[in-house]
């Protein structure tokens, strides 16, 4: 029986040992990166890829250029969350034809206001906030937000910097949603930063304009796999009530 969603929270540590001897069933984990996919993401953007790395060739590659650490080398199987802020356009595309298609494809003139307001967000909008050339565009849009936002409240972060962040932010939401669905299975991961980026697009066989989000090591863990009790500092110290 999966666990329920606080159960799975509770349950989902970072496992740096996997049990050796316990298989992986992937169709869970494909299932566990659909559930990734029902994140929320900016603009419904979906800027991102994930890659089901099974194959003992590559794991073998990818714990090389994770430094050799125990989250990967005893991973059964890892997922790659990858952000492709580059696929901006097409993904954009996408959002305006499936508005089309709830609008009953009909003439321009038959639109509402506010389904007008949602097709120009696509197709106005997201290009002037992601269209972008070597930072120089973004430099001149953050200097002309700021002077707008003197009179009016305004978004600022359209620098090619703020964007790589909006994107990172939303992988990492798709990739939290993949953990607790891994966990509500009784699977194990641990996210891991440590890589080498480049050599893990190498890998992959990315394109340079992609960028690694997070490596996840997945697998159930072994009875020394969490290396130490859970430790947060106390609730009072981050909620804040306003």
């Amino acid at each position: 029986m999966e666990k329920t969603v606080t159960e799975a929270i509770h349950y989902r540590r970072s496992v740096r040992i996997f049990d050796a001897e316990i298989s992986l069933d992937k169709n869970i984990i494909k299932h566990c990166i659909e559930n990734a996919t029902l994140a929320p993401t900016s603009s419904n953007l979906q800027l991102w890829e994930f890659y089901h790395v099974t194959s003992s060739d590559k794991l073998t590659k990818l714990t090389e250029a994770c430094l050799g650490q125990n989250a990967a080398k005893y991973a059964k199987n890892m997922v790659v969350v990858v952000v492709r802020k580059d696929l901006w356009r097409k993904r954009a595309e996408a959002n305006v034809s499936f508005l089309k298609n709830a609008y009953g494809e009909k003439p321009v003139s038959e639109y509402s206001k506010r389904e007008k307001f949602a097709l120009n967000y696509y197709k106005k909008l997201i290009p002037t906030i992601y269209t972008d050339f070597l930072g120089i565009l973004g430099c001149f849009k953050f200097l002309m937000f700021q002077v707008i936002g003197l009179f009016k409240p305004i978004y600022r972060q359209v620098r090619k910097s703020d964007i790589r962040i909006v994107g990172h932010k939303s992988a990492a939401l798709a990739a939290e949603n993949f953990m607790i669905s891994m966990a509500s299975n009784g699977y194990d991961t641990c996210p891991m930063e440590g890589f080498d980026s480049l050599k893990v697009k190498k890998i992959l066989n990315l394109p340079s304009s992609a960028e690694i989000n997070m490596v996840i090591g997945c697998g159930v863990r072994s009875e020394n796999g969490i290396y130490g009790k859970r430790f947060r500092v106390p609730f009072k110290e981050v909620y804040y009530e306003v």
